[in-house]
């Protein structure tokens, strides 16, 4: 009996581990769609004065309110945790919506990201306090912007422009905190794996691959 169980601890249990972690990225086959068919950006500018949509792009968003500055240890951690590795992926941009005023400290945020990434897939986007608002409230989130318009959480939102997230049995989690890395690194990461996968997925179906995703 205690050699039995020897050989189940050194043989079996490894392999029963690797199956399960090589089964999926996460218990979904498929990201849920929580909010589905959200509204594009406005006319905003962003800093260099260009137009950005959500329109056939894997969207990380966020909104940054006008604690830019003093939050962008947020955007560090939403930078090494998952843009570093995602953002050679051209369908794929990092957009945050920052209030009208605060150009001068996301232009900071940016030269100093610049210094050790290639910020070519960050977007940083420009509308008023009420454009912010109007637009975060049609994302129907449970949680609300803060008074300076801002939020730790960030959010996955498809090609389609549907924002995904995962469906819990007693909660739906719609976004991912930036101030804790480890959630980034588990949940963020998961979730995003699972939406890649879906194009690629899609892609090799239709024998349609491409480098993109």
């Amino acid at each position: 009996m205690k050699k039995n169980s020897v050989l189940f601890v050194l043989f079996i249990l490894p392999i029963v581990a690797y199956l399960f972690f090589a089964s999926g990225v996460n218990s979904f086959t498929k990201l849920p769609i929580v909010t589905p068919k959200t509204a594009d950006f406005g006319d905003w500018s962003t800093l260099d004065g260009g137009k950005i949509s959500l329109n056939d792009k894997v969207t990380v968003l966020g909104f940054s309110g006008t604690d830019l500055l003093i939050n962008r240890g947020n955007l560090f951690n939403l930078n090494q945790k998952i843009y570093q590795t995602y953002h050679k992926f051209k369908d794929v941009q990092f957009v945050v919506i920052c209030p009208i005023g605060t150009e001068k400290d996301a232009k900071k945020v940016v030269d100093a990201l610049s210094a050790f990434t290639d910020m070519a897939q960050w977007c940083f986007v420009f509308a008023s306090a009420e454009e912010i608002q109007a637009y975060h409230k049609q994302l129907k989130l449970i949680e609300n912007l803060d008074q300076k318009l801002g939020t730790p959480k960030v959010y996955i939102i498809d090609k389609e422009r549907n924002l995904r997230g995962r469906k819990l049995v007693k909660d739906t989690k719609e976004g991912y905190n930036t101030f804790h890395p480890a959630e980034l690194s588990n949940e963020m990461l998961d979730d995003f794996k699972v939406i890649l996968y879906e194009y690629r997925a899609a892609l090799k179906k239709n024998k349609n691959a491409s480098r993109k995703i």
